[in-house]
């Protein structure tokens, strides 16, 4: 007879805490711990960002040289810098990992503290720091990480790719006088300016629909949150 599998064990209730001084120093080393390695990422984020703005920066010289210069530079940095969201995007999920733990850790310890509470009224804020120790994962998806690095720094560069994308159109070789003339300066080679036009709207036009929508999940995320005790 096979025997039967032991139950798992049920959860304890949250209780109540009463940190000692070398407990709280240990928290202290921790929160330490903790902001240093989100500072570590952050600066990474920072790296990525800034590869974005130089490389947007020499396609800007390169396309306003001369009015006999193309406007395609201003088309290729924007494939590279969508790159460099991807890339940004990954580090910002690591860097939300290390980031949520200190922000839990100001909000539910030293926030108390600092107000003349009890330090821990409950373990419900321990328990979830110690899980996130004990089964580390990230706190929010691919999608949302690049939804916000796009909502917060990567739409600005992709609209001042796009503005100054139209104004070499209008302005060189001369001023346009029609908006036929957009079309023949757009063409690149054997691709006809308006399939650039309108390649150049879908792409933009993506971007802007798809930081409404990673905005709204975040929205609904928080509202199902029901709790300011989270992670992510």
């Amino acid at each position: 007879m096979p025997t039967a599998q032991p139950l798992e064990p049920t959860p304890l209730p949250a209780r109540k805490l009463e940190f000692t001084a070398a407990e709280i120093g240990a928290l202290a080393h921790l929160y330490r711990g903790e902001v240093y390695r989100s500072t570590v990422w952050r600066t990474r984020l920072d790296s990525s960002t800034n590869w974005a703005v130089v490389t947007t920066g020499i396609a800007l010289s390169a396309t306003y040289a001369s009015a006999e210069a193309s406007p395609l530079p201003m088309v290729l940095v924007g494939l590279l810098v969508t790159v460099f969201l991807v890339f940004e995007a990954r580090r910002y999920r690591y860097f939300n990992v290390w980031r949520a733990r200190a922000r839990l850790l100001e909000t539910d310890f030293y926030a108390p503290m600092l107000r003349g509470e009890d330090v821990a009224p409950s373990a419900s804020w321990t328990e979830l720091l110690a899980n996130d120790y004990r089964h580390p994962r990230y706190h929010i998806s691919f999608a949302r990480a690049i939804g916000r690095r796009l909502r917060r720094t990567y739409g600005w560069i992709f609209a001042i790719q796009a503005i100054a994308y139209y104004g070499k159109l209008a302005i060189h070789p001369g001023p346009m006088t029609a908006l036929s003339e957009v079309w023949e300066r757009a063409s690149i080679g054997p691709v006809p300016g308006t399939l650039v036009v309108l390649a150049g709207v879908i792409f933009h036009s993506s971007w802007v629909v798809f930081a409404y929508a990673t905005w709204r999940v975040e929205q609904a995320n928080r509202r199902d949150r029901k709790s300011l005790i989270a992670m992510g």
